[in-house]
């Protein structure tokens, strides 16, 4: 069985889920109303890819435990 080495935070299989997903979010609010476009559309964009920045972040801190959980805590929350 070969193993891929993890490179990067986009190499990780629940960075690429997040991704998907946020990209599945802005196709759908695509459709909405034109009145929850400023609002509710972005607001939900927004957060559906705070979840991709957070894992990054926690990544790129992944040497240090305490900042690495606290990133990855706040990327739960966002989910």
């Amino acid at each position: 069985m070969e193993t891929k080495q993890i490179k990067s935070a986009k190499d990780l299989s629940v960075y690429k889920k997040a991704y998907a997903l946020a990209m599945e979010i802005f196709n759908i609010t695509k459709q909405w109303p034109a009145e929850e476009k400023y609002s509710l559309t972005d607001q939900i964009r927004r957060s559906s890819r705070s979840v991709c920045s957070n894992l990054r972040e926690s990544w790129a801190k992944r040497r240090y435990e305490a900042h690495f959980i606290s990133k990855l805590t706040d990327a739960a929350s966002c989910s």
